[in-house]
């Protein structure tokens, strides 16, 4: 099979692709021939040797997709050849070929494009335990998304509409600004104001927002100030920098909450991944969500890809086709 890989820890220029011996079948999993790859800023990490990766080089990168199954292990019963299924969280998706455990397996729709899935699932999955779990969103709620018109953001945006929410949009441009009114932001500041101060007479009554998801860390504390007396600010990435330490005092004294959010802790049974994702399929199916056309890349040109998404001149998802 061809796989895109790196020997050693760098920049884009690191990955090739290059001609691998095909997975080996072992049980509880099933081969998948992969149509589709989600490209993912872990991705970059990993390349770059911020994240631990196992094993010895070459490595291969990728950690969701949607495929074709070619063949199941001899005690794997509810999968067979043909299914089409996705996944959001399974090594070496970026080859041709990829071994899937059967129960990360995601079934697939007849009606939902393999890109879809894998333009979705990681994104989606994300925001739908953000929205559901970590400060369950109501009608009424007054929003505040960070990085709005970015994958997660986009769907965060959606789904708190969804809700029956007003949701307030922070991006860096005016590009951006407009993919995040798109997404169906009722507002969209951009982080070169005094955003927190905007925000807090944004919200209904003056008081500040119910919550603000923070997706870029260095802004913690501005998030603060923009929630109200006894709101959340869910923290779930570190896009900027690294968030400033909180003074459990704070907390205390405006009764504000602060909760983390990841997605490994949300996921953690094939019955949790296979229905959150079917909620989004079907509000894919239904128009209540949409996606932003993703930017195709051949496999071969992952390299390009690495350097789209480290610009951050992208917007939607950028996908890999084998």
């Amino acid at each position: 099979m061809k796989a895109l890989v790196f020997d050693h820890f760098g920049g884009p220029e690191v990955l090739q692709l290059r001609e691998l011996p095909d997975p080996e079948l072992k049980p509880g999993t099933v081969l998948v021939r992969v149509k589709a790859i989600g490209l993912n800023y872990a991705d970059i990490y990993r390349r770059k040797g911020n994240y631990h990766l196992a094993g010895q080089p070459p490595y291969i990168l990728g950690y969701e997709g949607a495929g074709v199954v070619e063949r199941v292990a001899d005690d794997v019963t509810e999968l067979k050849p043909g299914d089409r299924i996705a996944f959001a969280d399974v090594p070496h998706s970026n080859a041709e070929l990829a071994i899937v455990p059967a129960d990360r397996a995601i079934p697939l729709p007849d009606d939902t494009a393999f890109e879809t899935a894998a333009g979705l699932l990681l994104q989606g999955l994300t925001a739908h335990y953000l929205v559901f779990d970590s400060y369950p969103v109501k009608a009424g709620d007054d929003i505040l998304v960070h990085a709005a018109a970015g994958g997660v953001g986009q769907l965060l945006v959606q789904l708190c509409k969804l809700r029956g929410a007003r949701v307030l949009g922070l991006t860096s441009s005016e590009a951006k600004r407009e993919a995040a009114r798109r997404a169906g932001a009722d507002e969209v500041l951009l982080y070169g104001i005094d955003w927190p101060t905007a925000a807090v007479a944004w919200s209904r009554d003056g008081a500040g927002v119910d919550a603000a998801y923070d997706s870029v860390g260095a802004t913690l504390m501005d998030s603060f100030q923009a929630v109200r007396t006894r709101g959340t600010v869910v923290f779930f990435g570190m896009a900027g920098a690294d968030p400033a330490p909180v003074d459990p005092r704070m907390l205390m004294d405006t009764s504000k909450t602060l909760t983390g959010g990841d997605l490994w802790n949300h996921v953690t049974t094939r019955e949790e991944r296979r229905s959150r994702a079917a909620a989004l399929f079907d509000w894919i199916r239904e128009g209540a969500v949409k996606l932003e056309e993703p930017r195709r890349f051949a496999l071969r040109d992952g390299a390009d890809a690495h350097r789209l998404l480290e610009s951050r001149a992208s917007t939607g998802k950028i996908i890999l086709i084998p």
